[in-house]
């Protein structure tokens, strides 16, 4: 094969492809043959030229699908127009309102049996996430009195985490019923620290998620 004097046009061919095939069949029955079959003479070879992995595909997609975030946090973190609670709030809305968490949430894989996107994701959490947006609101929130807590650095460790793993259907499979119990018992845990957060719309919004990824072939039973 000629070498490809246009390799992002190959990388983006190769992402909407994935992406596509991630959609109909699911990230975990989707291989990489699956991808080359769809992408009309590209070998394996020039797949692997740029990513090593499926679940390398499944982060450049998923980094592609949120590449607007970054700045979509920062403009709440720094809207001086709302408190520390408010600004939280909004993030967790306008976080769960993105369309793309509709195709991560059909497509995502089992993290369990992906540990790399797994660890991947709790260092984003605790490198990024935290220390950067989540952190510094709920400091401004103690300042401001909307939030109550002597420990905001440990909250956010907590709220993330919790938030991001343990009610993370891709991480433990629930159903809708489980998961509401699971929300209004984090709900309480977040109010005894100090954070009234949870509404009925984000509420809604996690049970709405939850019904996406809740395929038959991952819901233990």
């Amino acid at each position: 094969m000629a070498r490809n004097k246009y390799p992002e046009e190959t990388i983006n061919q190769i992402l909407t492809v994935a992406h596509n095939l991630f959609m109909q069949k699911g990230y975990e029955q989707t291989s990489i043959q699956d991808i080359i079959n769809e992408l009309g003479g590209l070998t394996k070879g020039a797949i692997y030229h740029h990513f090593k992995s499926k679940e390398e595909i499944l982060q450049a997609v998923t980094d592609h699908l949120f590449k607007d975030v970054d700045k979509m946090l920062s403009g709440v973190r720094d809207d001086q127009r709302l408190n520390g609670l408010e600004k939280l709030r909004k993030i967790s809305r306008v976080s769960l309102d993105n369309p793309a968490q509709n195709d991560l949430a059909t497509a995502a894989p089992n993290l369990l049996r992906n540990p790399k996107l797994l660890a991947a994701q709790i260092e984003n959490i605790i490198e990024k996430a935290v220390p950067v947006y989540i952190q510094p609101i709920i400091e401004e929130g103690v300042r401001d009195g909307s939030i109550q807590t002597d420990y905001p650095k440990e909250l956010s460790e907590a709220l993330m985490v919790l938030s991001n793993i343990w009610l993370n259907p891709a991480v433990i499979p629930s159903t809708p019923e489980v998961l509401l119990r699971k929300l209004k018992l984090f709900d309480e845990m977040l109010k005894g620290l100090g954070l009234d957060l949870f509404d009925e719309q984000i509420i809604q919004r996690f049970e709405e998620l939850l019904r996406l990824s809740a395929r038959e072939d991952r819901i233990e039973k």
